[in-house]
């Protein structure tokens, strides 16, 4: 691998990869902040988001526009700001942080509405008449009225056309192979092990952009049955390759945050209870996706 490309990979602004500020500071505080209490230091935030590409100003106007939705809450002690998430926003959070964090559940079947009554909870398709479908999981919430379970029998090749009829499943096509196309140079940089030597820093930096692209996707996808799943459908890839890369710079990441990032009491902790159980359900997972 040469410089340049480990330079585009971890320079946003050097690829044309800047993402954008509110996004980045709900990745920052979901990966990072949530789960060592919520709070951060502004200053910490313009340090972080700047090895982004972000201004200063970018991150300002930021955080204003996510106080004026609900989701941080400003405390002003001494000469020193902090921002902390708002309940609502931890909800959402932890909510996210199922998909990213743990071993998606995968669906088993299907399930059909009868009649449904009121607004369809997400993951579900509305097929006509109060008619509605979505993929069997534990993690979809079950509308009211009658529903029926089941599993795909006939002509299998029928369901990734009706699947991309009712899931924009292209775009989360799309979004995964852009994924997986910005972090080709990490899978190369993970077989020489050149990933696990990087500095703290810079581990972090990589880790979130890591997060803060693949979220893109994976909170997008209808996670539907295998049957439904388009031809080379990159969802299974990119999850490897997240999982892999995230194991990779976790001690670097984490250890740095702890040296670096504070709340109105002190240093963030290096880990918590939190963040171990989220290492522990990925190296798990990581290997159940090689075995």
């Amino acid at each position: 691998m040469t410089a340049k490309q480990i330079d585009q990979l971890l320079t946003p602004q050097q690829s044309g990869h800047i993402p954008r500020a509110p996004a980045f500071i709900v990745t920052l505080y979901g990966d990072a902040i949530e789960p060592r209490g919520g709070t951060l230091w502004m200053g910490d935030l313009v340090n972080c988001c700047a090895g982004q590409g972000i201004s200063e100003s970018l991150v300002r106007t930021a955080v204003s526009r996510l106080v004026a939705a609900g989701k941080l809450v400003g405390e002003r002690i001494g000469r020193r700001s902090f921002y902390r998430l708002t309940d609502q926003a931890q909800a959402e959070f932890r909510s996210a942080s199922k998909v990213l964090y743990t071993p998606p559940p995968a669906a088993r079947g299907w399930l059909l509405a009868l009649k449904t009554r009121g607004e369809l909870p997400d993951g579900w398709a509305l097929l006509g008449n109060g008619v509605a479908l979505a993929p069997n999981r534990t993690d979809i919430a079950r509308p009211t009225g009658a529903l029926v379970s089941g599993e795909a029998i006939g002509e299998r090749n029928d369901w990734p056309g009706l699947a991309a009829d009712l899931w924009d499943l292209d775009v989360v096509g799309e979004r995964y192979r852009t994924f997986l196309a910005r972090f080709d140079a990490a899978e190369e940089m993970l077989r020489d092990r050149s990933l696990h030597d990087l500095d703290g820093k810079t581990a972090l930096a990589l880790r979130l952009q890591l997060i803060h692209h693949y979220r893109l996707a994976a909170l997008k996808d209808p996670r539907l049955p295998r049957e439904a799943w388009p031809d080379n459908w990159p969802a299974l890839e990119a999850r490897r390759l997240f999982v892999r890369i995230y194991l990779a710079l976790a001690s670097a990441a984490d250890g740095f945050i702890g040296r670096s990032f504070s709340d109105s009491f002190g240093l963030l902790p290096s880990s918590t209870e939190v963040t171990d159980l989220r290492l522990d359900r990925l190296r798990r997972e990581a290997v159940s996706l090689t075995g």
